[in-house]
């Protein structure tokens, strides 16, 4: 086997699993970036995701400058194309965290580039919730606060599920372009150690692996949406 790796996929060995540029490193990158700018633009997600819902003109909390305040910010950041978004932010992630590259880095302009995605998905999530359901815990006396976490949130829970994993995977691959230019991870293997060095098995290696990340997730989020949808039913 490490003969047959050796012949044909030399690039691969020869990167070699630990140190600079080994797959390891690489690859716990790739988690690190994903898990934590995936937190931080889930919760900015989720917050103005239910903030578009709640202030909508049919919202419990309907406010139309408090809407259009939430419209506009998800919608500006949705425009930008995330590899210019890595440029125009460079400044504030200066900031934030004291350098423009490297994983940590990259963790300010994944959190801003998926987190309009995510509040959108939110939002549509939490307008599938039957109105009439609402209604009745409004009529119950329900504060806004029950209303959001014990029937927005929970009556959606299943399709929260799904739109966070086709957010999930979305991030993955700004993962790998914020990598293509210097934050690491596979990504930066990719690009780096196998394209500008016309390593071909080095790319190919590098994309599975990305998509076995995919297909993990993928696999995951259906698995858990299923049992959320049995167990609402």
């Amino acid at each position: 086997m490490i003969e047959f790796f050796a012949k044909y996929f030399p690039n691969v060995v020869y990167q070699g699993w630990t140190g600079d540029g080994g797959w390891l490193p690489a690859i716990g990158e790739t988690i690190y970036m994903t898990f934590w700018s995936a937190l931080f633009g889930g919760i900015l997600g989720l917050i103005f995701g239910i903030g578009l819902v709640l202030t909508d003109s049919n919202g419990i909390l309907s406010n139309r400058t408090a809407f259009n305040f939430f419209d506009k910010i998800v919608s500006f950041f949705r425009a930008i194309p995330f590899i210019i978004l890595l440029a125009f932010i460079a400044p504030v992630t200066q900031k934030i965290v004291g350098t423009q590259i490297g994983t940590t880095a990259a963790l300010v302009p994944l959190s801003l580039g998926v987190f309009p995605f995510y509040a959108r998905q939110v939002q549509v999530a939490l307008e599938s919730v039957d109105r009439g359901i609402v209604e009745a815990a409004q009529s119950l006396g329900a504060t806004y606060t029950d209303i959001i976490f014990e029937v927005y949130l929970k009556e959606s829970r299943s399709e929260l599920v799904r739109v966070t994993t086709v957010t999930l995977i979305s991030l993955i691959g700004l993962t790998a372009m914020a990598g293509a230019i210097g934050a690491g991870g596979l990504g930066n293997m990719a690009i780096a150690y196998g394209y500008n060095r016309f390593a071909t098995d080095t790319t190919m290696v590098a994309t599975l692996l990305v998509l076995i990340f995919v297909l993990l997730v993928q696999v995951t989020g259906d698995f858990l949406a299923r049992i959320l949808n049995h167990r609402k039913k």
